[in-house]
């Protein structure tokens, strides 16, 4: 047991082991099949810069029919090191939302402060075809 004046530091093997077996998980997930869970995730193969505390995201807009496409060409760049530290997409409609089938991609940046990163992104998401509406947020 820890007290106030000597915390218990995390468990940084079980942390890794619980994102390694979400990473697995999520490997050949399709989000329109997914129930449980509000995200499937990706991360690049290789190590890359980890985010900041000015972390920002490019948002994609899609539709239930068109997420899984779309999830798939996001997911193998960014796995091949082309985007961001991660990526995400939405397994459900957001709580709340208007449209139950509005779903988004989610393709996160190291440091929303560096303007040529964010715009390497953008132009290597259009670069993949993507024309859906984006926008990007900081964080």
């Amino acid at each position: 047991m820890s007290d106030d004046n000597n915390p218990t530091p995390p468990n940084l093997d079980l942390i890794q082991m619980v994102q390694r077996a979400r990473m697995m998980h999520d490997a050949d997930a399709k989000p329109s099949e997914m129930g449980g869970v509000y995200w499937v995730e990706s991360k690049p193969n290789h190590p890359v810069s980890p985010p900041t505390p000015r972390a920002g995201l490019w948002v994609i807009q899609t539709d239930a029919d068109g997420i899984d496409a779309l999830w798939a060409t996001v997911k193998a760049a960014n796995e091949r090191g082309e985007l961001g530290y991660k990526a995400k997409a939405s397994t459900s409609a957001r709580r709340g939302g208007g449209d139950p089938r509005q779903r988004v991609v989610v393709v996160c940046v190291a440091d929303s402060d560096d303007a040529s990163e964010v715009e390497r992104v953008r132009a290597a998401l259009v670069g993949l075809g993507i024309n859906a509406p984006m926008d990007y947020e900081r964080g």
